[in-house]
């Protein structure tokens, strides 16, 4: 039986029709997993939480950066640089303490993830990348467990719901990951800060329906959601009898991460480490590192002596470049995405000698071998 205040906390569910005690017990006895702290993850966390689920284990490797927080609402601007999975921790902590939280500061990965996946009644899918995404099908698939999926790209969404013996699973839509360079991530193209928000919130209505046995969750069907136009879409999807997964005649058989990079091959030659742009500099090499970040990006801190053209504007501007035409230029952003993007415009414009920091600027934070300045 519920205590008094759970009772109170709860009311509104306990007088929904169809819903009622038997319902939000089932929620409180349950236990998700949350494979991703961020844009999806942030707001599933909050109304799992606020809803009564018993148990949700976060895991999540990442920290908290300021560019986060326009999107990814379990965070505040006071927790820059904490653990993601702490931050999460603190904020479920303070909207449901009946909720136990357990926070997995690592990578999910081949190693951990049927273990994870095993402990918990579903997962919850908030990764950002291809192999995480693979991973986590692969691994709920094996357990036996559900998985509500999410994804969103620039101004749009996708929800839906694999479930081993019920319907398609992930490799069942997607045989293989797109070919490198084709699907910018977030932090190169954008995404509109509410969006994670509306796919968030659908993919916590779906868990809270299959924890609890109500409804009809999005097994079989593909929500799309276009905010732009402010629409809804709905499409059938259907298993694929050839799936290397759960088709007839599988070729997967146990849990693997896939080999895959955001880059193609000849962007990847154009990179250099932090090693290796230090030589440059340590050997006296005249060489212009470019940091191709947002004006807000740089205001947090910038490698001492660089100079600052957002990509942007690279294409408008790259006239102030000219004296570097024949020099060495080394391209910088956040992580190294978006300056690979603008060595190669360089490239196309002429210079001879480019080439992006492989890591970007949170690499050489990281590196500690010199600091950043405001």
């Amino acid at each position: 039986m519920l205590r008094p205040d759970q009772q109170q906390r709860y009311a509104r569910h306990l007088s929904l029709p169809g819903f009622g005690l038997e319902a939000q017990e089932r929620l409180l006895a349950s236990s998700v997993l949350l494979v991703g702290a961020g844009g999806l993850g942030s707001p599933a966390a909050l109304y799992l939480a606020a809803a009564g689920v018993g148990r949700l284990v976060v895991v999540d490797d990442d920290a908290v950066d300021l560019s986060n927080l326009q999107r990814q609402v379990l965070h505040s601007t006071d927790r820059a640089g904490m653990p993601k999975v702490e931050s999460a921790k603190r904020t479920i902590n303070g909207i449901n303490p009946d909720v136990a939280v357990v926070t997995i500061n690592e990578r999910f990965t081949d190693r951990n993830a049927r273990e994870l996946v095993g402990q918990c009644d579903l997962v919850l899918d908030g990764a950002d990348n291809f192999p995480t995404r693979y991973l986590v099908n692969d691994a709920a698939y094996f357990e036996g467990k559900p998985v509500v999926h999410g994804s969103i790209h620039l101004f749009e969404g996708q929800c839906t719901v694999f479930a081993r013996g019920r319907g398609p699973c992930y490799r069942c839509l997607f045989p293989v990951p797109p070919a490198p360079g084709t699907v910018p991530s977030c932090a190169e193209a954008g995404v509109l800060g509410v969006l994670p928000g509306i796919i968030g919130t659908a993919q916590a209505t779906e868990a809270i329906k299959l924890l609890t046995g109500i409804g009809e969750p999005l097994i079989g069907r593909l929500l799309r959601y276009d905010a732009l136009a402010m629409q809804f879409q709905t499409l059938s999807i259907r298993r694929n009898d050839g799936c290397p997964l759960c088709g007839g005649d599988p070729t997967i058989h146990t849990v693997r991460e896939i080999e895959y990079t955001c880059v193609t091959p000849a962007q990847r030659a154009l990179e250099i480490d932090i090693a290796e742009f230090e030589q440059l500099r340590n050997a006296g090499t005249r060489c212009c590192l470019l940091d191709v970040r947002e004006p807000h990006e740089v205001a947090g801190g910038t490698v001492p002596g660089s100079l600052h053209i957002p990509l942007g504007q690279l294409q408008a501007r790259i006239g102030e470049l000219q004296e570097w035409r024949r020099e060495e230029v080394v391209c910088i952003c956040h992580v190294g995405i978006r300056s690979i993007r603008a060595a190669e415009l360089l490239q196309q414009g002429g210079f001879e000698r480019v080439a992006s920091l492989r890591g970007g600027f949170a690499a050489w934070m990281k590196s500690g071998s010199v600091g950043g300045e405001a």
